[in-house]
């Protein structure tokens, strides 16, 4: 859709932030999203400094019948943060990040990443759970849910979501808190971006690091089922401190193998014995785990997932690691289409487990993330690493537990994959969504229809 220099002109007078069209040289660079499957044209990029900017945004939207993407990190593997002919609130421009070490809490604003929110919180010795990639954006991990190296003992990144700034469809600005509209707090825990514009967020604090133990393991892959079957049983009875995930990956020399990353909270001794076992299991061709800063752990696995290169990624829960889970996961990724490319088995452990279903919008609390990440550089190959993602997820699919990571839903799938990731709470966000955006305004992500 080509809006017209009077429509943007008046949207200069309202929006002070930067405004990105497709006439002006930065076009291109400003729709470019992180996954490089994704090419978009919208109509304009409005890069907003405040709240304020952001009610004229949504304001302009609705006035020209215009689709809406909200932007944060811009990590979206279904590429939500972009559209056609639409506006793009990008939040590249509000990163401000204010910690209060005496409440153990911090403010931060839609466009941080979180090794940028990481940084300021650990410089009083403070974090909470945000995800395992550094790179991606703290907006839409925490309204997808937000596991991570944290959550034994912190709980979900949703668990510690104290609080939220929220821009609705009708253009009000309103807070979320658990004495003002409840309700949608509850919906922002694990619903997505359906019910408004979140311009601020409110964390709840830990005390962690900076040092932790951390890092990697990694055994040949003519071991992997024996070094899974080891990590599934160790995991049964591991201790909240310790988080680990298991990854079926290429090695730096080419070679195949299956890596144990991990990360064990806490006091500096126990947690050297909490992981003793993980070391001196088998004999891995790498061994990084030691004491390492909270920062660098969460940096760990970002070499993983690069910018800019192409991605299709397949999801689902399991309840637990069986051996013909393991087996059917060697057997697939023996026949990976690129070495970029990886499958991971993260667990929904300790503190994150012992939340009730409905407490939050998010509601699956227990076995493991099954996550195909299916990564490639040459489109010629699309179809290949494309066919080796849906081959590997419907080859696991008898160990499915029944529900999806909404964060990790891609844009082909359908309804009923939408409801999964939602699971029991559903009919209840439907509801929500209808108070909050009865016109489903919001509508491009993992999308709820609004019910009364």
């Amino acid at each position: 859709m080509n809006i017209g220099a009077d429509a943007i002109g008046a949207l200069r007078e309202s929006h002070r932030g930067d405004l990105v069209t497709p006439d002006d040289p930065r076009y291109d660079q400003a729709r470019r999203v992180w996954n490089a499957m994704i090419d978009r044209r919208p109509a304009v990029v409005a890069r907003p400094r405040g709240a304020a900017d952001v009610v004229a945004c949504v304001g302009f939207a609705r006035r020209h019948h215009l689709p809406i993407a909200v932007r944060g990190g811009g990590h979206s593997i279904a590429g939500r943060g972009t559209c056609d002919e639409g506006l793009v609130i990008d939040f590249c421009d509000m990163k401000a990040i204010r910690v209060d070490p005496a409440s153990r809490t911090a403010r931060a604003e839609p466009g941080a990443r979180w090794q940028e929110f990481d940084r300021e919180t650990q410089a009083f010795g403070l974090a909470t759970t945000g995800g395992t990639v550094g790179d991606t954006g703290i907006a839409g991990l925490t309204l997808g849910g937000g596991f991570g190296w944290l959550e034994g003992t912190c709980g979900m990144t949703v668990d510690n979501l104290l609080g939220a700034d929220v821009v609705l469809a009708g253009g009000d600005l309103v807070h979320a808190s658990e004495t003002e509209h409840p309700d949608l707090l509850w919906a922002l825990r694990g619903g997505g971006g359906n019910f408004g514009v979140v311009t601020s967020f409110e964390y709840r604090l830990h005390r962690v690091g900076p040092m932790i133990v951390g890092g990697l393991i990694v055994h040949p892959f003519s071991q992997a089922r024996a070094a899974m079957k080891f990590y599934g049983e160790f995991m049964r009875t591991a201790p909240d401190e310790l988080v680990a995930a298991a990854v079926l990956m290429t090695a730096p020399d080419g070679q195949k193998a299956c890596g144990i990353a991990m990360a064990c909270v806490g006091d500096p001794a126990r947690a050297e014995r909490t992981v003793a076992p993980l070391k001196a299991f088998g004999a891995p061709v790498l061994d990084a785990v030691g004491p390492i800063p909270y920062v660098g752990q969460q940096l760990l696995l970002e070499a993983a997932m690069p910018p800019n290169v192409l991605n299709y990624w397949k999801a689902e829960f399991v309840r637990d690691i069986s051996d013909d889970l393991i087996d059917g996961a060697i057997d697939a990724f023996a026949r990976v289409a690129s070495p970029m490319s990886s499958l991971l088995l993260f667990p929904i452990h300790g503190a994150a487990r012992r939340v009730a279903q409905d407490a939050t919008a998010f509601p699956h609390r227990g076995g493991y993330h099954l996550g195909i990440y299916s990564l490639w550089t040459d489109p010629a190959r699309n179809d290949e690493n494309i066919g080796w993602a849906r081959r590997t997820w419907t080859a696991l699919q008898p160990f499915a537990a029944g529900g999806v990571y909404v964060n990790e839903l891609g844009e082909d799938e359908g309804i009923d994959r939408v409801q999964m990731a939602y699971g029991l709470n559903y009919d209840r966000l439907q509801r929500i969504k209808a108070r909050y955006d009865p016109e489903n305004v919001f509508c491009l992500n993992a999308n709820i229809a609004p019910v009364v």
